[in-house]
């Protein structure tokens, strides 16, 4: 079988999802310039349920936040599936000189959720032609605050789950990968995330005489030199995990001794063991290296979102599936998880399922030059979609069949 040529089963599928692509670039194009942040997206909600008018689904929306929930009866009974695109934004000043660039200040699609709600509601469009395919059916799950805001969890609560769900899958596009190929791995994929800020107290004075006050520059300091020894004399080689002080403060002017200094960062680990233990440790450095320099230091650690893990058999499944569906070429295995974080974890807590991503480096571009997601100048390939509206639909047939 040649190396772009899909399974029997699939033929057809990508084709589909070429035709739909005017559909997919228009919505796509009309959530970027105007990105939203957070639980409440109402001009995003509205543009999704509009791309959705005239298609055979029950439609709800969320009361908690502006969640969209779009189900797909096939023509025979069956599991459900779900299939997730998030919908949120970031807030940074976009300076990609796009002709569709965010109309907003200080908030920008970098993250590429605005080809996840246009391949999802494409995908709807795709399976509706296909209702005879499918035993079973397929819940849309259009989901807002995923940048840190638990919106995962948030329609969870609300009973997006209650009526059972079987299996659970969910693409992210990258510019880190090239357009259009589709790579998963079973098992942890993406990493726990939580915060922690450090409160340094000590005694103000005049920087000209130290002696009389208590620096507690110098212990926050201490503190991230100690925090990476940590990581490497107490935590396994083999359980990977990241600390990063991200935020140093203390003081307002040159000739201050400041009494407080506050140090505020991210933990990143792929168990639950490692982050409990992450978190032992850190608290103890902690508090040793505020008493070493006569100081005394508090912690406080926020819990984010949980590690992002694949069901084994699924996520290799993944893998072979976008090879089935689109052609071997545009399928990889992902050899290593990725320490950014997924609320999407929330889902594949409860549910056997994976979370994939999709290449969307802009052609001519260089992979290992390309802008990551995140950047206020990413670019996504938009041709890209059409592999991740068919990927979205044959997960959705394979499991449905």
């Amino acid at each position: 079988m040649s190396t772009t040529t899909p399974e029997p089963r699939f033929v057809g599928l990508l084709e589909a999802a070429r035709a739909l692509q005017p559909r997919t670039v228009a919505l796509r194009r009309q959530v970027h310039r105007h990105p939203e942040q957070g639980l409440q997206l109402p001009k995003t909600q509205a543009a999704i349920l509009h791309a959705l008018e005239g298609l055979p689904l029950e439609v709800t929306t969320g009361s908690s936040t502006t969640s969209v929930v779009a189900v797909l009866e096939g023509d025979r009974p069956g599991p459900t599936v779900l299939l997730r695109g998030d919908m949120d934004g970031l807030p940074l000043q976009e300076d990609t000189g796009l002709p569709f660039a965010s109309e907003v200040d200080g908030a920008m699609h970098a993250c590429g959720h605005d080809t996840h709600v246009a391949m999802l509601a494409t995908s709807a469009r795709l399976l509706a032609d296909r209702r005879d395919a499918l035993r079973g059916r397929v819940l849309f799950m259009f989901q807002p605050g995923e940048e840190g805001y638990h919106g995962a969890r948030y329609m969870i609560e609300e009973g997006l789950l209650d009526g059972g769900v079987e299996k659970a899958f969910a693409l992210h596009i990258t510019s880190k990968l090239r357009s259009g190929v589709v790579t998963c791995r079973p098992g942890p994929i993406m990493a726990s995330a939580d915060t922690f800020h450090i409160h340094v107290k000590g005694r103000g004075g005049h920087g000209a005489m130290p002696h009389n006050a208590l620096d507690p520059v110098p212990a926050a300091a201490a503190m991230v030199g100690a925090i990476q020894t940590m990581l490497g004399r107490r935590i396994s080689v083999h359980q990977p995990a990241v600390v990063t002080v991200a935020q140093i403060r203390a003081g307002t002017t040159t000739n201050v001794i400041p009494e407080v200094a506050t140090l505020d960062g991210t933990i990143r680990t792929l168990s639950e063991l490692t982050r409990k233990q992450v978190h032992t440790e850190l608290k103890q450095v902690v508090k040793h290296t505020a008493a070493a320099y006569g100081c005394h230091a508090e912690i406080s650690i926020v819990p984010g979102y949980p590690v992002t893990v694949n069901d084994d058999a699924v996520g290799q499944h993944v893998v072979d599936l976008a090879a089935a569906a689109m052609g071997p070429s545009w399928s990889e295995p992902l050899p290593d998880p990725l320490m950014g974080a997924e609320d999407f974890s929330y889902v594949l807590q409860r549910v056997p399922g994976a979370l994939a991503f999709v290449g969307g480096c802009p052609r001519g571009v260089d992979v290992e030059e390309a802008a990551p997601n995140h950047s206020n100048r990413v670019l996504f390939d938009e041709a890209s979609m059409e592999h991740g509206v068919a990927m979205y639909a044959a997960f959705a047939l394979d499991a449905l069949r």
